[in-house]
């Protein structure tokens, strides 16, 4: 099915709801990319974590921007992902239908974690990575989603 076809399949499912539907989308598909990002375990490295070492600090860096990519560092971890699900959730716009939205994490080695490895720890927490899996599961984050605005 071409991409104009789907969205005009979705637009017809979610009729005048298309910006509760796209913001719920946007916003469940974040949180599966923030839980499923790995929060460093050091019992399973087979190397010793630097002195101080907390994990959570690529679960931290997961945003939300509107229109064009937000390629800042946010400092600090987030172990439970709840602080970047809820920053995700406060920037998804009430009017987030016809807009164009980036999820993105601007850390330099986010892109090892997504292929199924950590930078320094040789063990495969997310040995399927995080992003990939969210986009397979985006149709059912769209059907979910309209579902519960036709209610």
């Amino acid at each position: 099915m071409s991409f104009s076809l789907d969205i005009a399949a979705f637009a017809k499912k979610a009729g005048g709801n298309a910006d509760q539907v796209v913001r719920k989308v946007v916003i469940d598909l974040g949180s599966s990319i923030i839980m499923r990002t790995p929060v460093g375990n050091p019992s399973l490295w087979k190397s010793k974590p630097p002195k101080g070492y907390a994990g959570g600090h690529a679960r931290a860096n997961w945003s939300h921007s509107v229109g064009a990519l937000d390629v800042k560092e946010i400092p600090g971890i987030d172990p439970s992902g709840s602080t970047a699900i809820g920053r995700i959730t406060a920037s998804v716009p009430a009017q987030a239908g016809g807009k164009v939205h980036f999820i993105q994490n601007s850390l330099p080695y986010i892109q090892v974690l997504e292929d199924g490895r950590t930078d320094h720890s040789g063990s495969l927490q997310a040995p399927n990575g995080m992003v990939g899996l969210a986009l397979v599961e985006f149709r059912s984050f769209v059907n979910q989603a309209v579902a519960g605005v036709n209610r």
